[in-house]
């Protein structure tokens, strides 16, 4: 091998030798930012109060471990649309009410069924509880509907569900609305209720009214729960 040739072999060689170092040092850095993700939540002294929501995909949740190291209150799906129930609802609601959480019930809004009957089926859930937070509503387009009504349709829909529920419960409603939602439908301006909003580690700026509670995070690793969870604070 001539001198040029071993030159270029070795210049060959440094080059790769960079490259993977480069690839090696991006990984690290991915990887260290993923568990920061996983780990992180506003600061209490800005959010003192801060729970999570989980439904029947988180499994079993040891609530008294949840309650000792992480959270205030405890949101838990318990239906969706006309004919879902959380098959988990009534276990998770029991045991974070023993564990000493704040807990309340969510809703998972179809814009496929009417209002009436997937009110029906949330009072026939969530049993009626003077000590439980607010019920809520989630709205949100979801995969398995594909109407999109006008939105008079909507907050007549809405307002239908909501009066309902908040007979049954016996305290008014909280909205929980993703962006893609109330760009459609401006629900802040035409349902006047407790907004919540959503947006991973960046405050929501969407809608027409002011957020009360946010989901900072919709990837939170807890001990406890076995998969990440929506971690969410109540602005002060």
């Amino acid at each position: 091998m001539t001198a040029q040739a071993r030159r270029r072999s070795r210049g060959y060689g440094g080059t790769l030798l960079r490259v993977a170092l480069l690839v090696a040092l991006i990984a690290g850095l991915v990887a260290a930012g993923w568990v920061y993700a996983r780990q992180w939540a506003p600061s209490r002294d800005d959010y003192p109060m801060q729970g999570l929501s989980v439904g029947e995909a988180h499994g079993a949740i040891d609530w008294r471990t949840v309650r000792a190291r992480h959270a205030d209150f405890a949101y838990l799906t318990a239906s969706s649309g006309a004919d879902i129930r959380d098959s988990r609802f009534a276990v998770n609601w029991a045991d974070a009410r023993a564990a000493g959480l704040r807990y309340g019930a969510v809703h998972n809004f179809s814009l496929c069924d009417r209002a009436v009957d997937q009110a029906t089926l949330f009072i026939a859930t969530v049993p009626r509880d003077n000590a439980a937070l607010p019920p809520v509503v989630r709205l949100d387009f979801r995969a398995d509907c594909a109407a999109r009504p006008s939105r008079d349709t909507v907050l007549s829909a809405l307002n239908t569900f909501l009066n309902l529920i908040e007979a049954h419960e016996g305290k008014q409603a909280v909205v929980r609305v993703s962006r893609a939602f109330d760009d459609r439908y401006d629900v802040g301006k035409g349902i006047y209720r407790t907004l919540w909003l959503e947006g991973d580690f960046l405050a929501p700026d969407y809608a027409s009214r002011p957020w009360v509670m946010w989901t900072a995070s919709t990837m939170r690793q807890l001990d406890g729960i076995d998969a990440p969870v929506e971690w969410n604070v109540v602005k002060p």
